[in-house]
């Protein structure tokens, strides 16, 4: 077996792998109850799924200018998730998004507390 058809044979394995996991945050995103377990389901499998793509890609195509747009897109990616997902969870929290009887800390209770409740229609006091 030649080192090509090996390298082959593994982009398809992460291909695959990475398409499953994009599949399984999209039916996770439908089927969760409320906004904070939607955004771990998209934030946490999505991106995982997304590199095992890419780098099923970049061991298909094998080319300098492709692998580094492909690096390109993963750091991105990596940079741009966990904190969309954060600042969504953060906005969402005031209001009645959130289930709280699924929580097993809440941090941010005391921190409204403090601040005085002053988070617009739906606040938590």
């Amino acid at each position: 077996m030649s080192l090509d058809a090996i390298l082959d044979i593994v982009a398809a394995v992460c291909l695959i792998s990475g398409a499953l996991l994009s599949l399984a945050a999209g039916v996770a995103l439908v089927r969760f109850p409320d906004l904070l377990t939607r955004m771990h389901a998209a934030a946490k499998p999505q991106v995982l799924g997304l590199l095992l793509v890419l780098v099923g890609c970049a061991l298909r195509l094998r080319t300098g200018v492709d692998i580094t747009t492909l690096v390109l897109v993963g750091v991105f990616q990596l940079a741009t998730a966990p904190v969309a997902a954060h600042m969504v969870g953060r906005a969402a929290y005031p209001h009645d998004d959130i289930r709280t009887d699924l929580l097993l800390t809440d941090e941010l209770a005391a921190h409204l507390d403090r601040v005085g409740g002053d988070q617009g229609e739906g606040a938590r006091v």
